[in-house]
């Protein structure tokens, strides 16, 4: 049994522009990573892919606006999953007036050398 404990000074802040914590991605579990990030008021992520990894977004508080693929804004609240298939372009905004939290589920786990920016393409 192994239990991954959340340690909120190792959040760091990405040039994707939200902030990660890594609360499990391990070479010993190459099948699931899972991260939490905080995206601020107003702010939208770098338009970007996964090569080879589904990602999903669990979202825990906040609101906020997803495109996936290239499609229009979609309204996203806690307890809302986004599936985002593997290779698909996704970014999402904070509409709301404090901090939009969700979960990142990647499998396999997320590895950086897969991480496709998409912003100025």
């Amino acid at each position: 049994m192994t239990i991954c404990r959340w340690h909120p000074d190792d959040e760091f802040h990405t040039p994707e522009r939200c902030y990660i914590t890594e609360l499990q991605n391990k070479d010993t579990d190459p099948a699931c990573s899972i991260a939490r990030a905080r995206v601020l008021p107003g702010v939208t992520t770098r338009l970007h892919a996964l090569r080879g990894t589904t990602e999903r977004y669990v979202i825990l508080a906040g609101q906020g606006a997803v495109e996936i693929d290239g499609s229009g804004p979609v309204t996203v609240s806690p307890f809302d999953i986004v599936n985002i298939p593997s290779g698909i372009s996704q970014r999402i905004t904070n509409t709301g007036s404090s901090d939009l939290i969700f979960l990142c589920i990647c499998t396999p786990r997320f590895q950086r050398e897969n991480y496709l920016d998409l912003e100025n393409q």
